[in-house]
């Protein structure tokens, strides 16, 4: 059945707040609790948890998107319209703002309650192609088990999967991201200002790039359910 734009609004607030509470609640934990020990293996699990909450719970209501530059990379290749990018946006935004605040209230606010920031012992001209990848990986694995699979079986383990793992192996360099609205949050909460432009740029090519590989084939796909 499809589903009123009220209601895709409405979860995919809810699951970009449970992300955001986990993927940034988890390191103002390990920063309060643990003085940072847990360390980035702890930081990766928690948002491939979230994800796999949120992508069974809803993704077949909204596509469980909860990233802006996600929703980019939907419309591109034909699965949302103009009008539902404002939904999407609207949602992911508050639902992150929303998450963030919890973490701050509930959680505490160290670590500047989980902003993103990248390593700058490494070059930016290393940065900023790391952060295009992380993001260009994830859209892909997004649309490879829509495209095979529709969000069904084993795809919540290979969305989450692939945010852990790019976290898990390229945070060190990038901050991986991968998300403007998880990015945006802290960052406004704490005054952290410095590096979101990287997360608002980066994230957007990497899903683009990966959206126009993918828009022929949806394309087809479409064109033959209807023969």
């Amino acid at each position: 059945m499809p589903y009123s734009n009220l209601q895709i609004f409405a979860v995919e607030l809810i699951g970009t707040f449970i992300l955001v509470v986990f993927a940034t609640g988890s390191i103002v934990y390990d920063a309060k609790f643990f003085d940072g020990q847990l360390g980035i293996p702890f930081a990766a699990v928690m948002p491939f948890i979230a994800l796999l909450i949120g992508v069974y719970s809803f993704g077949k209501i909204s596509l469980a998107h909860f990233n802006p530059a996600v929703t980019i990379g939907y419309y591109i290749t034909g699965h949302i319209t103009k009008i539902q990018i404002v939904y999407y946006f609207a949602a992911e935004i508050i639902g992150a703002l929303l998450g963030s605040f919890f973490v701050m209230q509930f959680i505490g606010k160290n670590a500047n309650l989980g902003v993103n920031a990248p390593n700058y012992d490494f070059s930016l001209s290393l940065i900023f192609p790391i952060e295009i990848l992380a993001s260009a990986m994830l859209m892909g694995v997004i649309f490879y088990v829509v495209y095979t699979k529709g969000l069904r079986g084993f795809s919540g383990i290979a969305i989450g999967g692939i945010v852990g793992l790019d976290i898990l192996f390229l945070a060190f360099i990038s901050g991986a991201s991968m998300n403007p609205a998880r990015a945006l949050a802290p960052a406004l909460l704490s005054g952290t200002f410095s590096d979101l432009w990287l997360y608002w740029t980066a994230p957007f090519i990497g899903t683009i790039l990966v959206a126009f590989v993918f828009r022929g084939k949806f394309q087809a796909q479409r064109a033959s359910n209807y023969e």
